[in-house]
């Protein structure tokens, strides 16, 4: 399984919501912005997150788009899903031999695994903790 720039695109607009949790409606211009990303390009992708019901839209002058949920409640294995498909590493596993069978499903498991216990609050936190780090300073 290949994650394309729909999914990790996808996850960037999820995790930037999260970040911005509870503070009102956030415009992809400003996600796609502190991104260096194409705002045309993440209202294709906003679209299937809205249908799937994980963000809100809203319209107007202060608009834009919200966690349908809490950040805590919506996983990583939920987003890449409705951007990617189901999760699932090769296909055609019923016709491999049962060793190579029980390595894919075991693969595939432990990735699912992954992303299903990874919450959008954990990936929020996680970018906040990398962005207040401030690099060493030398001097000579």
């Amino acid at each position: 399984m290949k994650i394309s720039t729909k999914g990790r695109y996808g996850l960037t607009i999820m995790i930037e919501l999260a970040k911005k949790y509870g503070e009102g409606p956030v415009a992809l211009k400003t996600i796609a912005k502190a991104n260096n990303l194409s705002e045309h390009y993440l209202e294709q992708i906003v679209s299937p997150l809205r249908n799937a019901r994980l963000v809100k839209s809203i319209r107007g002058a202060y608009g834009g788009y919200t966690l349908a949920n809490e950040p805590t409640e919506i996983t990583a294995g939920d987003v890449i899903r409705v951007l990617e498909g189901p999760i699932q590493l090769v296909e055609g596993i019923e016709d491999e031999e049962p060793a190579k069978r029980e390595l894919w499903i075991r693969i595939s498991d432990a990735i699912k695994n992954v992303l299903d216990n990874t919450t959008l609050d954990d990936l929020a936190k996680h970018s906040k903790d990398e962005s207040s780090k401030e690099g060493y300073m030398f001097y000579i």
